[in-house]
């Protein structure tokens, strides 16, 4: 049986709603900085407010583990889906700095607990032998409605206004929690606690492996999360004009695209760590040579790699949460994973931007190459090996 036979009933359940929310999210996500200047903010608040949605995500992995594993994901899917419609709205109505803060506070909060439920859902159904694929193929679909995202918000911008881009966003999580909502839980193989396990237990129980892998993850989502400041700022200092950065920003989104759904097949033959380790090189490559483009041509190719690199990242860490979690508290250790992957998301364009206001953009671009280089050796280093089991080419995993 092939892949995909075995991977479709998961087309309209799971790979859809994903695609629906991601355009729903590549069509806010940039009109945040914008409305919020329209309402009297300065840059520095519009960019505050623009990072309060990866804040958002980071206080919600915090609850969402017990919210799952208490209510199921089906229950979570909808709690968070109605969070993001009270959050999207918000915003949409917005009318101060501040209630535009507390929208996109809101919607970061649902996106962690939908992120949580989804993967917990995915880790649950799909056999381990193909979960890489199924990871990868879930942050595919997302990525392609990110990108189809802001231009379905341009049509409508160009219709009601800049807040056209928060009125798709809207329809993306009513449409996508409907149609995941659809699905009833996952039976469990085991015998889950009432009432699920606190996060701070979690930590205490699990605190080497966060403390080790974590940090790999950590360092993963840092080095991820800042290519989207540091491409901008570069083509911005070398005198590029918007629609020019834009451009490259697009071709290094197409190549990521391109490198996911294979960088899944080769996690789940060869193992998490033939994967997770060249991403994180690649993406340092690209951070060194970026302070070395001068124009469009040259900083294209350098966004070329940091495309490959990253889209060879995708469903890394979702996979590797998968493979380590207990069974019977797997939704609270996600959540817990999940944590430090966010909170190195959110950390990661702050860092950036705030190391170049320090030293110069081009050594603290150069910076973050060290930080992806850091990323890569905690990841060999503490990644579990994997072995090929007798009679298939999928790997299971071998103590270290």
């Amino acid at each position: 049986m092939s892949t995909w036979t075995t991977l479709r009933p998961l087309l309209p359940t799971v790979f859809v709603p994903s695609a629906v929310f991601g355009i729903g999210q590549g069509a806010g996500s940039p009109v945040i900085a914008l409305t919020a200047r329209d309402l009297g903010a300065s840059v520095g608040t519009a960019g505050l407010v623009v990072a309060l949605v990866g804040l958002g995500a980071v206080l919600g992995d915090l609850p969402a583990g017990r919210v799952v594993a208490r209510f199921g994901e089906r229950r979570s899917i909808i709690a968070g889906s109605l969070i993001g419609t009270f959050g999207v709205l918000l915003s949409l109505v917005a009318w101060t700095p501040a209630v535009l803060a507390l929208g996109a506070l809101l919607t970061g909060v649902s996106n962690a607990v939908w992120g949580l439920a989804r993967q917990s859902y995915l880790a649950e159904v799909v056999p381990s032998e193909m979960r890489a694929r199924a990871m990868a193929t879930f942050a595919l679909m997302w990525r392609l409605g990110f990108l189809i995202g802001p231009f379905a918000g341009a049509l409508v911008i160009l219709a009601i206004g800049t807040r056209g881009g928060f009125a798709v966003q809207l329809a993306g999580v009513i449409v996508s929690g409907y149609l995941m909502a659809r699905v009833p839980d996952p039976p469990r193989t085991h015998d889950a606690p009432a009432g699920g396990v606190p996060l701070s237990t979690i930590l205490r129980r699990h605190r080497h492996l966060l403390a080790t892998l974590g940090t790999g993850s950590l360092l993963m989502g840092a080095a991820r999360a800042a290519r989207e400041a540091a491409l901008p700022l570069w083509a911005d200092h070398i005198g590029l004009d918007a629609a020019s950065a834009s451009l490259v920003f697009g071709i290094g989104a197409a190549c990521d695209l391109l490198c996911s759904y294979p960088a899944g097949q080769l996690m789940d033959r060869y193992g998490r760590r033939f994967i997770a380790v060249p991403s994180l090189v690649i993406i340092a490559v690209s951070y060194f040579a970026l302070p070395w483009s001068h124009d469009i041509r040259t900083i294209g190719v350098v966004a070329v790699v940091m495309g490959i690199g990253n889209g060879f990242g995708n469903g890394v860490i979702m996979t590797l949460g998968a493979d380590i979690a207990p069974p019977a508290t797997r939704a609270e250790f996600l959540a817990a994973w999940r944590l430090t992957h966010d909170f190195g998301m959110f950390a990661g364009p702050l860092v950036a931007g705030a190391a170049a206001t320090v030293v110069t953009l081009g050594l603290a671009i150069s910076a973050l190459g060290l930080v992806s280089i850091s990323g890569a050796a905690v990841m060999y280093r503490y990644i579990p090996r994997f072995a090929p089991a007798p009679g298939r080419s999928a790997p299971t995993p071998v103590r270290t």
